[in-house]
């Protein structure tokens, strides 16, 4: 057996959860790979929405095993907050939800790092959601990190207070900010508690076993293509490697058992904090494109940043991720949109290219457009042939120019509001 794929191609929010969640029905084991509580997967059904930040999409699922693993950097108040929300919503997630071992910790500290370090930076801030993510993986790549399976150790506490002078130390180097620490590792603590409560495993042997056993495996990407610290719009970038290899190393995985890849994009763009974004409209459309798409941030409540979709960079992230076959989500969100806007080449330099280049905060960007009518009617409680022309005009003209087939359509922010275009291996 293989492990299939589902991640996002742009600046993340393009509503991997409501995938995972739909197509968990179909695989035995769902597996988070990467990121931390930086990213928000939205759920609704039943006319409830929920949002998880790092336990996986599938546990809404009955029997569905649900592996947060190694590649995660894991905040125990967040996931002991999420596991009280799923207590409270009636959800049984005890025995369903393993951690590898080898996953890190996020200590109180490395939030505080986080929130100085980024503070310190002025105007030239990156964006950070202040989770303590990037520390706490400059500590795992530092090797000095904490990770799950320390809990265990006669030393543990040794090691956080050797982890937690360093910061302190480090701390110094920055202005001073509020930060209440003695309050946030109260809370730490006690939170220990309930990720405690949760089976460990070594999520590496685990899944490899449960290929063997021909157990069918999604793994669960969190943030966005246009994110990953190498190939993401560095420096505006998250602190993992979120593209399809990321799978390999997050869980442990050959890449022989990569399987099918399920790319998700939005019908435009959006992106949370600074960095480059070619196709934003900073004006009156993205104001509608935010207000029609909810478009704030699951996590931080932020206002993201709209525009119209870009083939350019979709192809890039198409190309990094081997894709083989494409979501498209919020479709509905033009519903209203008179004329739709589609970005085709990049003009920079003298020169219309396809290619990103090396740095897109190097130079003044313009962008070439094609256009496409839009529908002026909701897509609700329609199959696939029964779309608008226009609609479908659209979507057909997106699998010509992307080379990838489009195999569901989300029309609504419902579970049940998702329309099958073309059933392949892994829907």
């Amino acid at each position: 057996m293989t492990i299939d794929v589902i991640l996002g191609l742009q600046w993340g929010d393009e509503g991997k959860g409501k995938i995972v969640d739909y197509l968990a029905t179909n695989y035995d084991i769902v597996a988070r790979f990467q990121g931390g509580p930086n990213a928000g997967h939205t759920l609704k059904f039943d006319g409830k929405k929920f949002v998880l930040h790092t336990i996986p999409s599938g546990i809404f699922r009955e029997e569905l095993i649900n592996i947060i693993g190694n590649g995660v950097v894991i905040d125990p108040i967040t996931l002991a907050k999420e596991m009280r929300f799923l207590q409270d919503a009636g959800v049984r997630y005890q025995h369903r939800l393993l951690v590898a071992r080898k996953a890190h910790l996020i200590l109180p500290t490395h939030r505080l790092l986080d929130l100085a370090s980024e503070n310190a930076k002025g105007k030239a801030k990156i964006g950070s959601t202040l989770k303590g993510i990037g520390p706490t993986y400059m500590d795992k790549t530092g090797r000095n990190g904490l990770r799950v399976g320390d809990l265990s150790s006669p030393t543990f506490m040794e090691k956080y207070e050797a982890l937690k002078a360093k910061h302190l130390t480090l701390a110094t180097l920055y202005p001073e900010v509020a930060f209440d620490l003695g309050n946030e590792e109260e809370k730490w603590f006690e939170s220990l508690e309930m990720l405690r409560s949760l089976p460990q495993v070594d999520g590496e042997y685990y899944i490899n076993e449960a290929l063997e056993q021909g157990k069918r495996i999604l793994a669960e990407g969190a943030q966005g293509s246009m994110l990953d610290i190498d190939f993401g719009t560095y420096p505006y970038v998250t602190s993992s490697t979120t593209i399809t290899a990321g799978v390999c190393i997050g869980l442990g995985v050959s890449p022989q058992k990569i399987g099918q890849v399920i790319g998700i994009t939005k019908a435009y763009c959006t992106r949370v904090g600074s960095g480059p974004f070619p196709t934003e409209e900073d004006n009156e459309t993205g104001e509608f494109l935010r207000q029609e798409g909810a478009e704030f941030g699951a996590t931080t409540g932020r206002p993201r940043r709209c525009g119209w979709l870009d083939l350019p960079q979709l192809k890039y992230t198409i190309m990094l991720n081997g894709v083989t076959q494409l979501v498209v989500t919020k479709i509905d969100v033009l519903n209203k949109v008179e004329t739709i806007q589609v970005a085709t080449a990049y003009e920079y330099e003298g020169e219309v290219t396809e290619q990103l280049p090396f740095d897109l905060s190097d130079y003044e960007m313009k962008m070439r457009y094609e256009t496409y009518p839009g529908w002026q009617k909701s897509l609700i409680g329609t199959d696939y042939e029964d779309l608008p022309l226009e609609t479908k005009t659209y979507l057909e003209a997106l699998e010509d120019k992307l080379g990838i087939p489009i195999t569901m359509v989300s029309v609504g922010p419902e579970r049940s509001e998702l329309i099958l275009k073309q059933v392949g291996e892994a829907v």
